[in-house]
């Protein structure tokens, strides 16, 4: 055990230094995801107008469904990884990180197939009107292209920083963006091709992304990847499953709430003053917005994972204590500017992205200031979920990815609009987030109290 901590800066380097080493490159990585579809939607929102807004957050749960995959075998398979690498097991680690890659790859490939074969009925069963079914077909049929790629570069990320070089993950992504951005704007506003125009710039970016990340793994640091290792296994993929299966449940939650809001939002919309069309395209714009929030507690929560799954290994548990309580610190500040950002600024924030009607305004501001409202509890529970992930306590990772969507978002989404109508849907947000973050408090301080978390290795940094 102690040569294994001298010789891997994870076991010795002040706790502070590694978090930012780890976290800085996997947020800026998250910003550049969201910036993807938050450069569509400006651009879109400019060039084609609501419509245009709505068919991309019709799209969204696809979206969802790739980021979910890149996280189960990209998180999964860097937890199993350094876990392996802090026990001095580096052949399994080896065998956990090439068939983290290959079922990656498959995957990909799998829900490019099925989206090609099933757009339309997907779209539909999405909440799609009549009205926005069009524009949405023709973007997600060219997306839909990418998503072997962009599963890579999403998944292929969280297995680098695992390899040590979060620095290469962050280049990987802000090239695919820098190059989806410039093409963005030529294919949109020089070419005029609408729709189409955005969704081939976002995947010829995601295409350059996962071809960096393949080239990288090729060549790994601490490991040397072979053949050999490529090859499925049933006992290496069981093991990054289990360890991938939180962060995995969560987004597959996300995208069931996300298919559920947007057929409340269009029912309930339609009842009321704002029509179909007006709820459907600020809450994709909102929540892509939010997404951009959300990359600070959960770059912070990725840079967290191989520290934390290191030391556990290792059996530095007081270190990995610390690691946790800064990484909470951290988010939490952030959250405090994002919370302020969301009712003093909402008005400013949505105009970003195209003028609409005085309904249109009326109801993104209200979304803003209402559904966020505890956007500054939201760091805990990602972080806490992840947080059990990487200390190889799966199901409780996976119980706290559940809470916020599925066990109180859900149920509220659906009933308190037969109550309040439309309004429902906007206070629905704050009663799951209030209750998600007292969750993952109470699991989290019951984890941190036992015995282990207060002994440190003697003559261990801190």
């Amino acid at each position: 055990m102690e040569e294994t901590i001298v010789k891997n800066p994870l076991g010795t380097e002040s706790i502070g230094q590694l978090l930012k080493k780890f976290a800085v490159p996997s947020i800026i990585a998250m910003l550049v995801s969201a910036l993807y579809n938050i450069v569509d939607q400006f651009f879109i929102g400019r060039s084609v107008g609501e419509l245009g807004n709505a068919a991309t957050n019709i799209a969204f749960p696809l979206s969802i469904s790739c980021i979910a995959i890149a996280l189960m075998f990209g998180i999964g398979g860097a937890s199993a990884f350094n876990l392996a690498m802090g026990r001095k097991r580096k052949e399994e680690a080896a065998y956990f990180l090439g068939n983290s890659v290959m079922m990656i790859l498959i995957c990909g490939v799998l829900l490019c197939l099925i989206t090609q074969l099933f757009l339309e009925p997907m779209l539909r069963f999405f909440g799609s009107p009549e009205n926005v079914l069009g524009y949405a077909k023709v973007y997600t049929r060219i997306t839909s292209l990418g998503f072997p790629f962009l599963i890579l570069a999403a998944g292929g990320g969280h297995l680098i920083r695992a390899d040590g070089n979060p620095r290469f993950a962050m280049i990987c992504n802000l090239v695919g963006a820098a190059v989806n951005t410039v093409l963005d704007a030529l294919f949109v506003f020089g070419f005029h091709w609408g729709m189409a125009g955005a969704a081939a710039a976002t995947i010829i970016g995601q295409v350059l992304s996962g071809v960096m990340a393949i080239h990288y793994l090729r060549h790994c640091r601490t490991i040397e990847l072979t053949k050999e290792h490529l090859k499925i296994r049933w006992q290496y993929v069981k093991r990054v499953l289990s360890l991938g299966a939180a962060p995995c449940t969560n987004q597959i939650a996300m995208m069931v709430v996300q298919i559920v809001l947007n057929k409340s939002l269009a029912y309930y919309g339609a009842l009321s003053i704002y029509g179909e069309a007006i709820p459907l395209a600020c809450a994709g714009i909102i929540m892509k917005v939010n997404q951009v929030f959300f990359s600070f507690p959960i770059g912070i929560s990725q840079g967290l994972q191989p520290i934390v799954s290191f030391n556990y290994g290792a059996e530095n548990y007081l270190r990995v204590k610390k690691a946790y309580l800064k990484a909470i610190a951290y988010g939490f500040g952030i959250a405090i500017f994002a919370f302020l950002m969301f009712q003093l600024l909402p008005r400013q924030i949505i105009s970003i992205f195209g003028d609409g009607s005085a309904e249109y305004y009326k109801f993104a501001v209200s979304y803003f200031r209402i559904f966020l409202f505890f956007t500054f509890l939201n760091v805990i529970q990602p972080i806490t979920s992840n947080f059990f992930t990487a200390i190889g306590k799966p199901t409780k990772g996976m119980f706290l990815s559940l809470t916020r969507q599925i066990i109180f978002l859900l149920p509220l989404i659906i009933g308190l609009p037969m109550l309040i109508g439309i309004d429902g849907i906007l206070y629905a947000g704050p009663i799951a987030d209030f209750m998600a973050g007292v969750t993952a408090i109470v699991m989290a301080v019951k984890e941190l109290k036992t015995t282990r978390y207060t002994e440190a290795l003697p003559d261990n940094p801190q």
